[in-house]
C-alpha cells in the first residue's frame, strides 16, 4: 500500500483534467486523483488532501500556476510539483527552475506524462 500516492490535478481544462487523470492512472491504476480548477482552488485542496504530485497548468483565470507553485512549495514540502503547460517561455522555465518545480511541456501526451511521472521523487 506505500506505492499508492495521491495527485492533485490543477488546470482549469475539463478535457486536460480527464487526459491527465486518465494517463496517470492508466500507469498507475491504485493512485488517488484530486482535481482543482484554479490556483485558489488547490491552495483550499491541500488544506485537507496531501499530495505526493501536483501538476499545475500554468495559464488559469485567477491565480495562475507559477503563483500556486510559490505558495505550494511551501505549504506541501513533501509534494513533487510540475508546471504542465503550452507556455513555453524561457523566463517561466527559469522561474520554474528558481522554485525547484518541473516544467513540462503541453500537448498532454503519453510521453508528456511520463516526463511528469520521472520527475524526480515521483
Amino acid at each position: 500500500m506505500s506505492d499508492v500516492k495521491t495527485v492533485l490535478i490543477v488546470d482549469d481544462s475539463r478535457v486536460s483534467r480527464m487526459m491527465i487523470r486518465a494517463l496517470i492512472l492508466a500507469k498507475h491504476p491504485d493512485w488517488i486523483m484530486e482535481e482543482a480548477v484554479s490556483g485558489e482552488e488547490a491552495l483550499e485542496k491541500v488544506r485537507t488532501v496531501i499530495p505526493h504530485l501536483i501538476t499545475l497548468d500554468i495559464n488559469m483565470p485567477g491565480m495562475g500556476g507559477i503563483a500556486a507553485a510559490e505558495v505550494l512549495v511551501k505549504e506541501c514540502p513533501q509534494a513533487r510539483i510540475v508546471l504542465l503547460t503550452g507556455n513555453i517561455q524561457e523566463s517561466l522555465r527559469r522561474k520554474a527552475a528558481q522554485l525547484g518545480v518541473g516544467f513540462v511541456e503541453k500537448p498532454i501526451t503519453e510521453s508528456c506524462i511520463a516526463s511528469v511521472l520521472a520527475y524526480p521523487g515521483n
